[in-house]
């Protein structure tokens, strides 16, 4: 009888052990929209352009063109002009450095048009690679030493002078009439942005306080169930989305491809989810929390807890990335295919998957083209 006993308890540490490491995270396309290929934007704070380019060159795989390589440096650029001149209007007051928002890519495509990578690789100082603290803390130096005044009177040189720095690091502009992407028919002011705080009213456009949002631009705010249907609606109709939200979270873990907002124990589960975890030892909860190969429970999002993080600041602009796609798990939860641009190492070679969750708190913005919001916000907007 003890030896069947024991037989038992080791068949069932067995099957337990087999259950635990056989769920591990087991991914259904549902939406996967063509792309580029990833990029890296290397050792540049210019997650923004990078993020931005990827969606515009998807733009153009879907409006029928061919899969161009876009030149990221090419809007780093003319960005670093246009925050100059912000920074000497402000006095220096304005923010300056090497972040920004996706709307600047549409700016400058507007203004500037765009030239491929071959065009305009941005690499003008020794390096095989993109690195560009000496640039930044070079502009910056030469714009603090402008707003001093020193003269009393701001000379006509100083601009000139400026773009010749840029001229030495990332080169000369290249004349964009020449370039194949002259002719490609792409409209910059199809595009806006959204995001969703209820410190603003809804369906308005709001000035968004973070600071990479150095050019003052606006974004529609509309409620978060809104906002992720606008994701949600974009994608199954064949439009990715251009993704700015918190990277900052240890559950962000990009070494696993997956970001989740996980609850931190046990007793925090409630209804379907503890009846679906409750099974789990706290050991082998607190060791699927932790490693973040496996689903796990995660928080309930509303507006609320959102706007709390957005308040005390545990949710930043902090990085972004393109979302091209949504799968399940094998609980049938959303997770979202997302494209990021720190090369293609990485267990989904450069693509991470984003939990709805994490997707729903950590959003500090999306840019979409107006057609890929749903017909009844489009109208509560004016679009």
């Amino acid at each position: 009888m003890i030896q069947k006993i024991i037989s038992l308890f080791f068949l069932l540490t067995f099957v337990q052990t087999a259950v635990a490491q056989t769920d591990n995270f087991q991914f259904t396309v549902k939406v996967e929209i063509p792309s580029s290929p990833v990029k890296d934007q290397q050792r540049t704070g210019t997650c923004w352009s990078f993020a931005t380019t990827s969606f515009v060159e998807t733009e153009l795989i879907r409006l029928g063109q061919s899969v161009f390589d876009i030149s990221e440096m090419y809007f780093v650029r003319f960005a670093y002009e246009a925050k100059a001149q912000n920074y000497i209007r402000f006095q220096g007051a304005n923010n300056f450095g090497q972040g920004g928002q996706a709307h600047d890519v549409m700016n400058i495509i507007r203004q500037h048009g765009m030239v491929t990578e071959k065009e305009y690789p941005g690499l003008n100082y020794g390096s095989d690679v993109h690195a560009h603290s000496e640039l930044e803390a070079v502009l910056k130096s030469f714009l603090d030493a402008v707003v001093k005044n020193p003269n009393k009177k701001l000379s006509t040189a100083w601009f000139p002078a400026y773009r010749s720095i840029l001229d030495a690091y990332l080169g000369a502009v290249p004349d964009k009439e020449n370039s194949p992407l002259s002719k490609v028919p792409f409209k910059p002011d199809d595009y806006i942005e959204i995001t969703s705080f209820n410190h603003h009213p809804f369906y308005l456009k709001v000035s968004l306080e973070i600071p990479d949002n150095w050019s003052h631009d606006q974004y529609y705010n509309i409620p978060l169930d809104d906002m992720m249907q606008v994701i949600v609606y974009a994608l199954n109709n064949g439009y990715s989305v251009c993704w700015d939200g918190d990277v900052s979270e240890k559950s962000f873990a990009y070494r696993k491809g997956v970001a989740l907002l996980p609850v931190s124990k046990v007793d925090e589960l409630t209804g379907s989810d503890k009846e679906r975890w409750i099974g789990l030892s706290e050991k082998d909860f607190t060791s699927r929390m932790a490693n973040f190969d496996s689903p796990v429970p995660e928080i309930n999002v509303n507006q609320e807890n959102r706007q709390a993080n957005f308040d005390n600041l545990t949710s930043t602009d902090d990085h972004l990335m393109h979302i091209t796609g949504w799968v399940t798990d094998q609980y049938g939860k959303i997770y979202f295919l997302t494209k990021n641009s720190w090369g293609t190492e990485g267990v989904y070679n450069g693509y991470l998957y984003m939990s709805e969750p994490y997707v729903r708190m950590k959003t500090i913005a999306v840019m979409v083209h107006r057609n890929a919001i749903p017909a009844e916000i489009r109208k509560r907007l004016g679009l």
